[in-house]
């Protein structure tokens, strides 16, 4: 709102209509790096949308082993496009992601994610020639874009009558990272998996944790303890 407020008395300053200058009294709002909260869902509420897949149709099979592959392994829905079946191997389950870096990276494939991304293609995946694993479920065939993802998660988050934060793929990565941290996971092991490339991105999830915090917060001088 401010910098809207900013750029329009900027307009009114070209077009003759304040006095030069004015723009300056309006402050800039200082927007730091990771100062907000992550945007995240508890992990029952994950559970639940997980579960609102029917994977007995095959756009709800589909949708499963995405919304697993998100909220198991943080992957972003860049990464689910360019999963390809030379990506998986099945003897010792893992699964290699490449990522915006470009660094190839394994990851361990946990049997959940397993099950429904075999189910899915045994079942539900149309009998293609095409190395991509996600496809649309309909003709022209070819990779799923990055606003499939986002539409897959939005439906099962409204199928499920969640409230999220936000209905995009990145809520569930960010839940992926929480729900990590609070089960004992290392921000090293977060940074791991979500393929990080600093710890102070990994440290941004650390401040979800009220009762660690709790640990390490320090009692206002002036105010008694309870």
């Amino acid at each position: 709102m401010v910098t809207a407020t900013r750029m329009f008395v900027r307009f009114l300053i070209a077009s003759g209509r304040c006095r030069p200058g004015l723009d300056d009294a309006i402050p800039t709002i200082a927007m730091w790096r990771l100062a907000t909260l992550p945007q995240y869902l508890p992990t029952d509420d994950v559970e639940r949308i997980i579960a609102v897949c029917d994977p007995s149709l095959p756009l709800g099979a589909r949708d499963q082993a995405i919304i697993l592959l998100m909220a198991r392994l943080g992957l972003r829905g860049s990464d689910i496009v360019g999963l390809r079946f030379t990506d998986i191997n099945w003897q010792d389950a893992t699964l290699v992601v490449s990522g915006k870096s470009r660094r190839a990276t394994r990851l361990p494939l946990p049997q959940d994610v397993g099950d429904a991304l075999l189910h899915y293609l045994e079942s539900a995946r149309p009998p293609v020639d095409i190395d991509c694993v996600f496809i649309p479920s309909m003709a022209p065939w070819g990779p799923l874009s990055r606003s499939v993802i986002r539409q897959t998660a939005a439906r099962a988050i409204t199928r499920a009558g969640i409230s999220a934060p936000t209905s995009g793929a990145r809520v569930f990565r960010h839940s992926a990272a929480t729900t990590m941290l609070r089960q004992g996971a290392s921000l090293q092991t977060i940074g791991d998996i979500l393929r990080h490339t600093s710890i102070e991105t990994s440290a941004h999830y650390a401040k979800v944790d009220i009762a660690l915090l709790q640990h390490v917060a320090r009692p206002w001088p002036e105010v008694s303890l309870c």
